[in-house]
């Protein structure tokens, strides 16, 4: 998710009041907000999303919860796909989670989360969301 780390990073940084939506026509505008609660490993969460509207509800095409993991070492931060939804087809899938105090993770599933991000991200960056981006995606 090197194009959302960018955009992150062009943001300021992750922060619990964190909430961008970028616009991009023709594309569904893009949605990135912290999550409110830390993902599985107890490290922040951001929430990434295409945002489309059905009889009037917002609906997730798709959604995917990352945990933001900065190393101790210095090095560049990264993204750990825990969860992915679509609204349009009633799909939830949580990858790793903590199930009544102890942590799931299913790897296999994870994999899939993680190709399907990096297939996402490629997109993102290809449809030009990284140079959508500007001061005023910052709503939060």
């Amino acid at each position: 998710m090197k194009t959302i780390l960018e955009i992150l990073h062009k943001a300021g940084g992750w922060r619990p009041s964190l909430y961008l939506k970028i616009e991009n026509q023709p594309y569904m505008a893009l949605v990135i907000e912290a999550v409110p609660e830390p993902g599985p490993l107890g490290l922040p969460a951001i929430s990434v999303a295409h945002y489309g509207e059905q009889n009037g509800d917002l609906m997730r095409d798709p959604e995917m919860c990352f945990e933001v993991i900065r190393p101790l070492s210095g090095a560049p931060a990264s993204l750990d796909s825990y969860l992915w939804r679509n609204d349009y087809v009633a799909i939830e899938q949580w990858s790793r989670r903590i199930v009544d105090g102890h942590y799931i993770a299913l790897p296999e599933l994870h994999a899939r989360h993680e190709w399907f991000a990096d297939m996402w991200d490629t997109n993102l960056r290809l449809q030009g969301f990284l140079r959508a981006f500007t001061d005023k995606s910052i709503r939060g």
